[in-house]
């Protein structure tokens, strides 16, 4: 069957540069998907995009449809014939619906399982005749939150739409899209390439407009702008600072991108560095330009969007254009420098933290109590966190967070060291937000540690507290966000805290609330470490036999489910699983005060019964101070020769013995192996051996 190309291309005014790589993959997803759904076979797909065009390409795409053999069925034969073999009004009004007579009809099946079959051939329809409702759906499922329209059309699309490619191998595919016809011209760029370019066919479309002056691959794109950033910036004595966010959006606003070199005065670098650079970027999407050592220089790169006859002139125009931001950002210093840091933390009376839990000073006032517990317990320093709570929130009311919300923390730690603060404590103003997102650093001080679990401890307790808990995919206070930055502290710095004992202490800072959280808030994070676990590959059951330990603080918890996922993968596992549930069968429909605490050796009688009581014992001996230093994981390695022993164990031994003594007996020796296991975990609840 004949098959050829397809380009769809959609023109339109310049797109949201946010969201254009979203836009393209959803674009391309959704007509591969509808074509899926047509039964048109094709080969690859590849996705374009600039700020003002989404395309696609997709090879060796089916001419037409594939004929399809469509069957009906209809009423059981007892029902659709007479004794006689005259057909019923069943069987006549099946015929009907289906548009043929009676005697097109087929039987299906045998004796009472017969029924009438209508069977007809569906020719396939011609792909070009299918493609225009196909793109309109694809368009209509694209990730557009909010829709526009334009002219006098009802049409709605994020942002007007100005001309329509569509080309199946070398022909026009008749039809409109979102009110504007098909057709074969493209256009170039906006000034280099004004007057509308005639496509020939689908293979040729990136060439054309690259002749054009427009780089339609967001992907090459993307890579030539940060290969010509980095070369100017080593051409100007420096490194370029590469926010890979930052290179989508000017990759997104950019079609045929130049980078420039601008410079501004060296005054300005008396301003923290984070500063210029939010400037920088977040107003003029300039890429920073930084020494070999990491400091900030006075230049910057700048994308233009064309090929200037006068570069030096594009450049001016640059410099004077981020001239005033960075003066803003000089003078808001400057005013910021005027008070100290502690002097503002009045004014955080007045900032609503949340409505029924009060000020973002009541809640700095209850991390400060929270965050000198938490220090005194993992050997950090009460008087160093405390002092770093009450700080923590102060550089929210300064000009320059107000101005950069994405500096607090930041300029808080700047402000800090200005006032004379201990170096921990300005780095634990910064370090309190960390991690900000998965995989994101960790605070490196146990200042910032404490400082980071105060305040989301606070914060998780308070909003639980108040009936107000992630639901669904909603968060709007990042609870899961808190959940997982409090697990990674705990873990990955090795902290020992207990989670509820700590839990309690942050609900012991507010009032009254409407739900107590504690138990609440402890489920919630343990939950989150079970799914961190999941992304990590460990079954559910390992959790859920550590689960069963329920241990105190998350850091051993961790311990043990690494030890548990360690030996799980033991050969000798599986087996040994299988007896800890017959074990905990057993034991749990005996009566408790039938088993004695302590095993008789006199009343050993079986071969089987005195070995795996000595390997019992050795084991202990061996496991104690392994136990003792929280090593799991060589724990439950010793203990997986224990297969041996206790399959000869069952295999040999009469456990429900006639004789009272006996049966408890071998009851106290079934508890004291259960017990060495569970030491660690209760490996009952991992997989048995089949």
């Amino acid at each position: 069957m004949r098959r050829e190309d397809l380009l769809i291309e959609l023109g339109t005014e310049e797109l949201p540069p946010k969201a254009l790589r979203a836009l393209r993959d959803a674009f391309a997803a959704g007509v591969a998907q509808e074509l899926t759904a047509a039964r048109l076979d094709f080969g690859t797909v590849t996705a374009y995009a600039t700020p003002r065009r989404l395309a696609v390409k997709i090879t060796d795409v089916l001419a037409q449809q594939p004929d399809q053999v469509e069957e009906k069925l209809g009423p059981a034969l007892a029902a659709a014939f007479t004794a006689e073999g005259a057909p019923t009004q069943a069987a006549l009004g099946f015929a009907r619906g289906c548009g043929v007579e009676v005697a097109a009809l087929e039987h299906l099946g045998e004796g009472k399982q017969a029924r009438l079959m209508y069977r007809m051939l569906r020719p396939g329809e011609p792909t070009a005749a299918l493609l225009p409702a196909l793109v309109s759906r694809a368009l209509d499922g694209l990730p557009i939150p909010k829709r526009m329209r334009w002219g006098a059309n009802r049409h709605e699309f994020v942002r007007p739409v100005h001309w329509l490619v569509l080309l199946f191998g070398t022909e026009i595919v008749p039809g409109e899209v979102l009110g504007v016809a098909a057709g074969r011209h493209s256009r170039g760029h906006r000034f280099h390439a004004p007057a509308p370019i005639a496509l020939t066919c689908p293979a040729d479309y990136p060439d054309c407009l690259e002749t054009a002056f427009v780089l339609a691959d967001f992907d090459r794109r993307r890579a030539r702008i940060e290969a010509g950033v980095t070369a100017a910036a080593t051409a100007s004595g420096g490194e370029a600072i590469l926010d890979p966010a930052l290179l989508d959006e000017v990759t997104a606003l950019t079609e045929w991108p130049v980078p420039l070199v601008g410079s501004f005065e060296k005054r300005f670098l008396g301003v923290p560095a984070e500063a210029l650079i939010a400037s920088m970027k977040g107003h003029q999407k300039y890429f920073p330009v930084q020494d070999a050592d990491g400091r900030l220089l006075n230049r910057f790169i700048t994308l233009a969007n064309l090929e200037s006859r006068d570069p030096a002139q594009v450049i001016d125009g640059n410099e004077r254009v981020i001239r005033p931001r960075l003066t803003d950002a000089a003078f808001f210093f400057e005013q910021d420098c005027k008070q100290p840091l502690a002097g503002r933390f009045e004014r955080l009376r007045s900032v609503t933290f949340q409505v029924e839990l009060g000020s973002l000073a009541d809640k700095t006032e209850r991390v400060i109590a929270l965050a000198g517990w938490i220090a005194e317990r993992i050997g950090a320093d009460p008087a160093l966190a405390r002092r770093a709570a009450l700080l923590s929130k102060c550089d929210l009311m300064t000009d320059m967070v107000g101005e950069f919300d994405e500096l607090q923390g930041i300029m808080g730690a700047h402000y800090a060291r200005r006032d004379g603060e201990p170096e921990e404590v300005a780095l634990a103003l910064r370090e309190q937000y960390l991690p900000a997102f998965a995989g994101d650093a960790l605070p490196t001080t146990l200042t910032g540690c404490v400082l980071g679990l105060a305040d989301r401890l606070d914060t998780l307790v308070g909003i639980f507290g108040i009936g107000q808990p992630p639901t669904g995919s909603k968060d709007p206070f990042g609870l899961r966000r808190a959940a997982i930055g409090v697990l990674r502290i705990l873990i990955e710095r090795g902290l020992e805290l207990d989670l509820r004992l700590t839990l309690d202490r942050a609900r012991a800072g507010y009032g009254s609330l409407k739900q107590e959280p504690v138990d609440a808030v402890r489920a919630y994070i343990l939950e989150r470490l079970r799914a961190v676990y999941e992304d990590q590959n460990i079954p559910a059951e390992v959790f859920l036999a550590v689960m069963a330990r329920d241990p105190a603080t998350v850091l051993d918890f961790d311990r043990r489910v690494r030890a548990v996922d360690h030996f799980r993968r033991l050969p000798e596992a599986a087996a040994l699983a299988a007896a800890q549930k017959r074990v905990a069968n057993i034991l749990a429909k005996s009566q408790a005060d039938a088993t004695p605490a302590a095993v008789n050796p006199a009343l050993l009688q079986e071969p089987a019964e005195q070995a795996l009581f000595e390997a019992l014992a050795a084991k202990r001996a061996e496991t104690g101070p392994l136990l003792m230093q929280r090593d799991y994981t060589a724990v439950l390695s010793a203990l997986a020769v224990l297969r041996a022993p206790v399959d000869a164990f069952f295999d040999a031994v009469l456990v429900n013995a006639e004789d009272p003594a006996l049966r408890a007996n071998r009851l106290a020796l079934l508890a004291q192996l259960r017990a060495l296991f569970w030491e660690v975990a209760d490996i009952a609840q991992l997989p048995a051996a089949k």
